[in-house]
């Protein structure tokens, strides 16, 4: 049993912050790009702990019992994944603090302290809810991008959009074939199919790096130098990681799902003129500019603090 802990309750000393992680990535990027920006806000002590099973983070709602005893007690426990959510629910009740889910849970909201959604889950802020553009991410704006160099990220096969590599292909040649003075840098995912790389024509101007050939920090160096970044469309994260940085993004043309919600996302960015579709730069060849980076993690961050001062 983990009787007597208390989450610590003021902001002057350090906020001590669990991470709950499934071991996805994609969803730990968005629980440390919180963090971060906490610690960016306030002295901060992060600590990164694995979601457990469901039976025992059961036995931790049922009994209040924790294997995280030897750590201090935390002020936020954050997860993002549905793996997390009942090891959020768990370490909560044996050791106090706020559980702060990231995208819609798969438990009603009421369990938890409070919600960080990307807008195109649908949900309406509320007191305890805060609605944000795309997933929260790790990315930093940049005053290090270089006209000269531009980004290409490639998905692959998803629900969202019917994936047709040759019409990627095609508009990647005719981007390189309009931009003589950018080197560009492509990179795949583990979605992208495996003859993708392959079947693209060398080119001058084209360096092709695989995703099995990058590091972590791999992407988010090429975010901080690149003045222009294209994504395909089903890759929504990548598209809000290059707005963050700061630079123009275009985005390839795909059929697009209509009962697609990340399809939803990036219309609403076209509409907003945060992005540039392929047909639209081909037309006017140039990219809308982006003059206000997307700051999300901050901003969830001076939520979160103002929403604890509050309860202080």
């Amino acid at each position: 049993m983990n009787e007597g802990i208390e989450p610590e309750t003021s902001l002057m000393a350090p906020l001590t912050i669990w991470i709950i992680s499934d071991g996805k990535p994609g969803h730990l990027n968005q629980s440390l790009g919180l963090a971060e920006a906490l610690a960016r806000a306030t002295p901060t002590r992060i600590h990164r702990l694995p979601a457990l099973s469901a039976w025992r983070a059961w036995l931790g709602v049922l009994f209040k019992v924790s294997p995280y005893t030897s750590l201090p007690a935390p002020a936020l426990i954050i997860g993002a994944g549905h793996a997390t959510h009942l090891t959020l629910l768990a370490a909560r009740r044996a050791c106090g603090g706020r559980a702060v889910v990231m995208m819609k849970p798969s438990l009603p909201r009421c369990c938890f302290d409070l919600c960080i959604l990307p807008q195109h889950d649908g949900v309406a802020a509320d007191a305890q809810t805060l609605v944000t553009e795309g997933a929260v991410n790790r990315i930093l704006p940049s005053g290090q991008r270089q006209p000269e160099r531009g980004l290409i990220l490639i998905g692959g096969v998803s629900s969202h959009f019917e994936w047709d590599s040759d019409a990627i292909q095609l508009q990647i040649k005719s981007i390189l074939a309009q931009t003589p003075g950018v080197h560009w840098t492509l990179t795949t995912s583990r979605r992208t199919p495996d003859d993708f790389l392959t079947s693209l024509p060398s080119h001058t101007h084209l360096s092709l790096v695989p995703h099995t050939a990058t590091s972590p920090d791999w992407l988010p160096d090429q975010l901080a130098q690149s003045s222009t970044v294209w994504v395909t469309p089903d890759s929504a994260s990548m598209v809000f990681e290059a707005l963050t940085a700061g630079a123009d993004v275009g985005v390839f043309d795909l059929p697009v799902n209509p009962k697609s919600r990340v399809g939803w996302a990036i219309s609403h960015l076209a509409e907003a003129r945060r992005i540039t579709r392929f047909a639209s730069w081909c037309a006017h060849e140039t990219l809308h500019p982006n003059t206000q980076p997307l700051a999300e993690a901050d901003r969830c961050a001076a939520w979160i603090l103002q929403w604890l001062n509050n309860k202080n």
